[in-house]
This record gives structure tokens, C-alpha cells and sequence, in this order.
């Protein structure tokens, strides 16, 4: 789950890391008002969750509280990459002496956080991984010793900071490890951190991913997990269904239980020529209701021609998955080609509920597939 910037900053200066001056705001009068009341220039940034603002134009300054309102007029109800900016975050522009990158983020192939910092702020750290990979220092956090005095010293020496530089910046990373371990997020990274010319630290951007896992823990985020400005209109109808659903740009529908056999099923219809339309894992142990709205919800997607389901039944069992497959055809305000592979538990009673169906039941992924992207072409 992605934060805003704003609600990213609201966690910062819980952990003591500090921000710049403003507030949110959703109207141009707003905008002006706080402009007035900081009583310097301002920063208006739009409060999008998508990278790349800046160079969308979707951040701007303003010299004084006339100008914030123009310019507030100007974001407001604009399109951002697809978003539409309903609010802005008004904050004092800092006077800025440095720009770095510091972050903790999960590395899957090492299994642990890593930290990541940069004199290079500012700007996309994958551009200067790709032309400067040696101004990025790089760090993996052993998950039983935590962030440890020693490495931090390195990182320190890294980015040749000394004397309160070097205190400050250490307190900051310290507190970003802190809170990234207590809210349970994938990523916690300000871009850029400022040094100002007063030589002050302040988290000038910053970026938060909380871990969707873990959100059963954080009932303070419970609103903002139902609600993403994000979500497609299919993938928040997928969330209130209580489904893993992510929209993608293909005809061909995916079904599968387990989020490892879906990746799989995707990689497969692309290996047989199609396009996955979706990805929807109905986890383990599916009951029929949550495989009739998958199936409805995949069937709704304009885009898709068929849809291809892929079941290993452990402790899923087959025979509710075909009753779910039939009840989903049954109930879809349009029809379109069903292919299913299913094996393990209640295997054959689910096979004679497809086959009564006239859905095709076939015994490996490649069949059914290739099976599903025939019929499309029919159809």
C-alpha cells in the first residue's frame, strides 16, 4: 500500500526525522492561506501516487500567497500520468545547500533489507546506478543483528561526512530503519534528503510502501487499504471482493490459487502467443462464492477474449472450484471462452461438474492454453 507524501511525512516526524513546514490543502484558498501563514516562498505538490511529479509538472513553486492560489487553481482537477490531483501539500521551499538519497528497502534475492544512500539526490537513483553505481553506498541488514553502529560508520566514511554531518545523518538513518521495521514497509526513502545552507537535515520528498501482508497489524491504515486512488475501477471491485487482483494490458484472463502458479500461467500464455489481461491468485482453500466473483470479474474486463484458470488442489478443492467456474459463467453479463486445468483434490468430481457444463477440463497447463487461445480466435 502506497502513502502520499503528506501521510509519508506525518510517520517521519513521529520518528523525529525532520520535515518542512505546510499542510495539505484542497482548495486554491487553502493553498493561499497557508502560504500567508509560512510567510516565505512555497512548494505546491501535488499528492499523486505516482513517481515522476516533478517532471510532469505536477510540482511548482510560488513567491507569495497570490501567486500559491494561481498556481493551486492551475493543479487542482489536472491529470497526472492518469491521476487526477484532488490535494496539494504547501510547504515552505528550503534553501538548499546538498541533496542525498537515503532508504531501506526489501532486497528479495538477499532476503533482507538493504539500506541504500546517495550524495546524489534529487534525481532517479536508477539513473545513477546505471552511470555512477559507485556513489551509491550499499548496505544489507543481517535481520537478526538489525542496523548496527559499525556499517553505519562505514556508510558514514562512504559519503565523507564528518562531525555533526556525520551525527545528524547517522540519528536519521537510525530512525528511518525504526520506522520502517514498526509499520512493516517495503520502502521507506526520502528523495532528496536536504542539507539546507543553515546545515540543517530535512526529508525534502519522501516515499512509503507499507507491506499489504502486514496491514492486519496497522489498523490506522484500515481506511486507506479499502480506498486507493490508484486502483483501477476492476481492481477496486477486486479488493472489495476480498480478491489479489492486479490489472494488466492483455485480452487473455488469469485464474490461478497461489501466487507462484499465476506468475507461471502469465508466463505461459505468453509463451503461446497472448497477453495476460490480469493477474488473480483466490489463494488456498478458495470456497466456491470466491471463484464465481473471480470468474465474473475477469469476464467483465472489456479487453478480455477468454480466460484461462489453473488449479493445484491441495487444500483447494476442485469440485468447488468447478462449482464456482459454472455459477461465475452462469451469472457473467457476457460470455467468452472458459479453459480449465485442475489436478489434486476431488480432481475427477470437478472434471464431471465442468464436463455437465460444457466448460473444457484438461489435464496439463500447455492443453489448456493452447486450447483457450483456439477458441479465442473462433470466438
Amino acid at each position: 500500500m502506497k502513502l502520499f507524501e503528506y501521510e509519508a511525512k506525518d510517520i517521519l516526524k513521529k520518528y523525529e526525522i525532520a520535515v518542512p513546514g505546510g499542510r495539505v490543502v484542497v482548495t486554491p484558498d487553502d493553498a493561499a492561506l497557508i502560504a500567508g501563514e509560512l510567510g516565505k516562498p512555497v512548494m505546491l505538490k501535488s499528492q499523486v501516487l505516482v513517481s515522476g511529479r516533478g517532471k510532469a509538472g505536477g510540482i511548482l513553486s510560488a513567491d507569495n500567497p497570490r501567486e500559491a492560489k494561481v498556481i493551486a487553481q492551475k493543479l487542482l482537477g489536472s491529470s497526472i500520468k492518469g491521476i487526477t490531483v484532488g490535494s496539494l501539500l504547501v510547504e515552505e521551499k528550503l534553501d538548499i545547500a546538498e541533496q542525498l538519497y537515503v532508504s531501506i528497502t526489501v532486497d528479495r534475492q538477499l532476503k533482507s533489507y538493504v539500506v541504500l544512500a546517495s550524495t546524489s539526490g534529487g534525481v532517479d537513483i536508477e539513473e545513477v546506478a546505471a552511470k555512477s553505481p559507485e556513489k551509491i553506498f550499499r548496505y544489507r541488514v543481517d535481520p537478526l543483528a538489525g542496523l548496527v553502529a559499525p556499517e553505519i560508520k562505514k556508510m558514514i566514511s562512504a559519503l565523507k561526512m564528518r562531525g555533526a554531518d556525520a551525527a545528524r545523518f547517522t540519528a536519521i538513518v537510525t530512525n528511518l530503519y525504526r520506522a520502517a521495521m514498526e509499520i512493516d514497509a517495503e520502502l521507506v526513502e526520502l528523495n532528496p534528503l536536504v542539507k539546507t545552507s543553515a546545515g540543517d537535515f530535512l526529508a525534502a520528498d519522501a516515499r512509503i510502501i507499507i507491506d499489504d501482508n502486514a496491514l492486519f497489524r496497522h489498523p490506522e491504515f484500515a481506511d486507506r487499504s479499502r480506498n486507493r486512488e490508484e486502483d483501477t475501477p476492476l481492481e477496486a471491485e477486486a479488493r472489495k471482493l476480498g480478491l489479489a487482483y492486479v490489472d494488466l494490458a492483455g485480452d487473455t484472463g488469469i485464474i490461478g490459487n497461489g501466487a507462484g502458479l499465476v506468475m507461471a500461467t502469465l508466463d505461459l500464455v505468453e509463451i503461446f502467443g497472448g497477453k495476460p489481461a490480469n493477474f488473480l491468485d483466490i489463494g488456498g482453500g478458495a470456497q466456491t462464492e470466491i471463484i464465481k466473483n473471480g470468474v465474473k470479474l475477469v469476464m467483465s474486463k472489456s479487453e478480455v477474449k477468454g480466460v484461462l484458470i489453473n488449479i493445484l488442489g491441495g487444500i483447494t478443492r476442485c469440485d468447488l472450484v468447478a462449482n464456482g467456474v459454472v455459477a461465475g459463467l452462469q451469472e457473467a453479463t457476457v460470455k467468452k471462452p472458459i479453459a480449465v486445468r485442475m489436478m489434486g483434490t476431488n480432481e475427477k468430481e470437478g472434471e464431471e461438474i465442468l464436463h455437465r457444463a460444457g466448460i473444457g477440463s484438461y489435464s496439463s497447463m500447455e492443453d489448456a492454453a493452447r486450447a483457450l487461445l483456439m477458441a479465442r480466435e473462433v470466438n
